[in-house]
């Protein structure tokens, strides 16, 4: 279920001069505010988590993941070129897992890396509140991707609408309305954290029972929709 060439093609579109520059923008945003935190305040547990619960949790993973995710396949149906990828002898889900696999490897290095780095340099992972804001930025990168490349599959307007979901649900919504927590990857994710942490500074409003079955519910329907719109779309070429 993955091939080598299209996930050639995929990284070189993810990892293009424009793109990249992009994708690697918050993540030296995250080490820069996380270096003057530490220099203003010092090492402190519970601004360690404020930082990385709310500019990389919150808004750095999501962000990454629409870029990565809508960019995986977004522009190849926007500008026609997806229909010479489909003409080649590969099946259509073996597209959607390997252009998945490139979105999420991109997603995690670009967030979790630097959600580590950021965790140790405020606060040295005290309380194991860098370790614990990784791993949730790693389980957040899989869901990300797979919704954001359903998005990217089903419309033109993909990075607009994932941006409305990234900024406005899971930031705004997410964090202010109560029952909105419950439908938020960010919660989620931070039901794992919880879990990793083992203490007061990480938590969630989602059990970790109910986080882990969405996210990987959210994984393969998403994944699994993609790839039925990606066959509606060969029809349509073919026709």
């Amino acid at each position: 279920m993955y091939d080598p060439t299209v996930a050639r093609l995929t990284y070189r579109a993810l990892l293009g001069r424009r793109r990249a520059l992009i994708l690697g923008a918050l993540p030296l945003l995250l080490v820069v505010i996380s270096l003057a935190v530490r220099a203003l305040a010092g090492a402190d547990d519970q601004t360690a988590a404020d930082v990385l619960g709310g500019l990389a949790l919150a808004t750095m993973v999501p962000i990454i993941g629409v870029i990565a995710g809508t960019g995986a396949i977004g522009p190849e149906i926007d500008d026609g070129s997806v229909v010479y990828l489909l003409s080649k002898p590969i099946k259509r889900p073996t597209i959607i897992y390997t252009k998945l696999i490139v979105a999420v490897a991109v997603t995690m290095v670009f967030s979790a890396v630097p959600t580590l780095i950021a965790g140790f340099i405020l606060n040295g992972n005290g309380q194991q509140v860098a370790v614990a804001y990784t791993v949730a930025a790693l389980v957040a990168s899989i869901a990300y991707a797979a919704l954001f490349l359903l998005l990217g599959t089903v419309s033109r307007h993909a990075v607009v609408f994932g941006l409305v979901y990234a900024l406005i649900w899971e930031a705004l919504f997410g964090s202010l309305v109560p029952g909105a927590r419950t439908l938020s990857v960010q919660q989620w994710s931070l039901a794992v954290a919880e879990k990793v942490a083992g203490g007061e500074l990480v938590t969630s409003d989602v059990g970790l029972t109910t986080a882990t079955v969405a996210l990987a519910a959210v994984t393969v329907l998403a994944t699994s929709y993609a790839g039925q719109k990606l066959r509606t779309l060969t029809l349509a070429g073919e026709e």
